[in-house]
């Protein structure tokens, strides 16, 4: 009786593993070309980071040195005239903090958005609104400021197949962020 049981535990646990097997499979087979290189740098910044998922997803540039805050924002904001991409806001994360009387070194967050690749992006998935509209932060660190954004080779390549002409739309997408990473970290405008 119990050898019984015992087999049918293991058969159920076999089965159960074959279907989500199967599902992963199917989903795996949808992934854009390069999904696997993205994931594996990824799980390595993640490990780098002893686990801290914020550091694996984003792309990180360390501006040069001697350029000011404002000639970050000046590249960053003409990278983005120059390629059709909207400010939609700035939040001067750092003002606000010392308005309530906590010291901060600087952190300034910049939000861009084309509208039509919004909304195309949004046909596609819902869900991808909760990552808009792009991001770029400048934080002062020990030493000297950094940029972030999101890695958005993590939503294109790790995400299902797009249509080809929405995957040309996201890159376009794509290297404007990466653009403004590298025009800002130089202060070049």
């Amino acid at each position: 009786m119990k050898l019984t049981n015992l087999f049918k535990a293991a058969l159920l646990a076999v089965t159960v593993s074959t279907l989500s097997g199967c599902g992963s499979m199917h989903a795996a087979g949808n992934l854009e070309e390069g999904a696997w290189d993205t994931f594996n740098h990824i799980w390595d910044r993640w490990v780098e980071a002893e686990g801290d998922i914020g550091h694996a997803v984003v792309w990180e540039k360390k501006v040069e040195e001697g350029v000011a805050l404002e000639d970050v924002i000046d590249a960053i904001n003409a990278v983005g005239v120059n390629r059709n991409i909207k400010n939609v806001g700035e939040l001067p994360l750092s003002e606000e903090l010392k308005a309530r009387g906590r010291e901060s070194g600087a952190i300034h967050v910049m939000s861009f958005c084309n509208p039509d690749i919004a909304r195309d992006m949004l046909d596609f998935s819902a869900a991808m609104g909760a990552m808009l509209p792009c991001r770029v932060t400048i934080v002062e660190k020990e030493d000297g400021l950094w940029l972030y954004t999101m890695n958005m080779d993590m939503m294109i390549k790790m995400g299902k197949k797009m249509p080809a002409e929405l995957k040309e739309k996201t890159m376009s997408v794509r290297n404007t962020m990466w653009e403004m990473m590298e025009k800002g970290a130089a202060g070049d405008f």
